[in-house]
């Protein structure tokens, strides 16, 4: 360094929006211990390692069934196969979720039938869902969005097979009910980003139905019991072994680092609420019950744009979940459901920001996120 190159201080320095290097540092000796063990045992695919963490996680979860897949998308996938989705039915989505909710019912030949959300959570309308209930109607996938639990009363009220895109919400809770057992299939994914995160693809479903277990271990192995006799068209979702191990060596700290997140959370909360801005100007998320594991922390501004913007110029990593609803895709034009059929999806597009909230974020680089945001839209006032 020079004089004109001084030592960057801290406050200067680029938080991103999750730090992966951190969280793996902490883990490197487990890590390379169930690499290794995967190595010397040659066995890839499935096997002793996967049925080791799937017991593991059917424990974790409070399920008696679960399955290792290759993605969360593909347990989405699964689930609806197993349950006979096909052209003709309909399955009730949220309009505001990421893609695959709705793409994997559309795979199947099946019309996603959208669904305006809630204005506080970023969850599923049940009310407005309920309105699109129809005689072809033969699942409903309620997303429990950014970490907190859609309504399991309310849910179960509607009568409908329940597939949960529980992608977001491994650990979440609400009225001691868990993520993944509310309905006939709950669907998670190991996205690196998610709060257990695998080093690559991979997924998760969990059932209560042992019947629906063995047709979905079935599927998930081109329906081939045993091996070369097919008793169904399946697909190719085994969940490798190496990623299973990984997940077996992270699986002990999740409840700590769902922990820190809350933790993360309740002081953006403190910060934003010292900061006393305008409702209109900036929303912090609802907790609804306690149970919320924040996957993300997504406040609502209407200058997203802008602030981004300028977060990215303070080198502050954030992100936009999710800027087109699901029925203005493109894709799903066909299903004829233009601008303003789900105002509050919609609105969401436009305003939610998602901020810094991994379990290593320290509280120096929390503050400093939580004042470059309220300086800068206390400019709007």
């Amino acid at each position: 360094m020079t004089e004109r190159d001084p030592q960057p201080s801290a406050a200067s320095e680029p938080i991103p929006l999750i730090d992966l290097a951190a969280q793996h540092e902490a883990l490197a000796s487990e890590l390379r211990q169930a690499f290794e063990r995967v190595l010397a045992s040659g066995s890839f695919i499935l096997g002793p390692e996967v049925s080791a963490f799937e017991q593991e996680i059917a424990g974790y979860i409070g399920v008696p069934h679960a399955l290792g897949v290759s993605s969360g998308t593909d347990a989405l996938l699964l689930a609806l196969m197993a349950l006979g989705i096909g052209p003709g039915d309909e399955v009730i989505v949220p309009a505001f979720s990421f893609f695959a909710t709705a793409g994997c019912v559309a795979r199947l030949g099946a019309r996603p039938v959208f669904a305006d959300i809630e204005s506080d959570s970023f969850n599923l309308d049940l009310e407005q869902a309920a309105k699109r209930v129809s005689p072809r109607s033969k699942a409903i996938i309620p997303v429990h969005l950014y970490g907190q639990l859609c309504d399991p009363a309310a849910l179960r009220a509607l009568g409908l097979p329940i597939v949960e895109d529980a992608a977001q919400a491994l650990g979440a809770g609400r009225a001691e009910q868990q993520a993944g057992t509310l309905g006939e299939f709950g669907c998670f994914s190991f996205f690196p980003t998610k709060n257990l995160g695998a080093l690559g693809d991979a997924g998760l479903l969990t059932t209560r139905d042992a019947e629906l277990a063995k047709r979905a271990r079935l599927l998930r192995a081109h329906g081939a019991e045993p091996k070369y006799h097919h008793a169904l068209i399946g697909g190719n979702f085994r969940l490798d072994a190496l990623q299973a191990a990984f997940l077996r060596a992270k699986l002990p700290s999740l409840p700590a680092w769902n922990a820190a997140r809350r933790a993360n959370a309740a002081r953006y909360d403190q910060l934003f609420a010292a900061a006393a801005l305008p409702d209109e100007l900036l929303r912090t998320p609802a907790e609804l019950q306690p149970g919320h594991i924040y996957h993300q922390y997504v406040i609502r501004t209407p200058p997203r744009a802008a602030l981004q913007a300028h977060l990215r110029e303070q080198r502050i990593g954030s992100e936009v979940y999710y800027p087109v609803p699901l029925h203005l895709q493109a894709c799903f034009a066909y299903l004829g459901e233009g601008p303003g059929s789900h105002p509050r999806a919609e609105r969401a597009a436009l305003e939610a920001l998602a901020l810094p909230i991994y379990p290593e974020l320290s509280a120096a680089q929390l503050e400093r996120v939580a004042s470059i945001v309220v300086d800068f839209l206390r400019k709007r006032t």
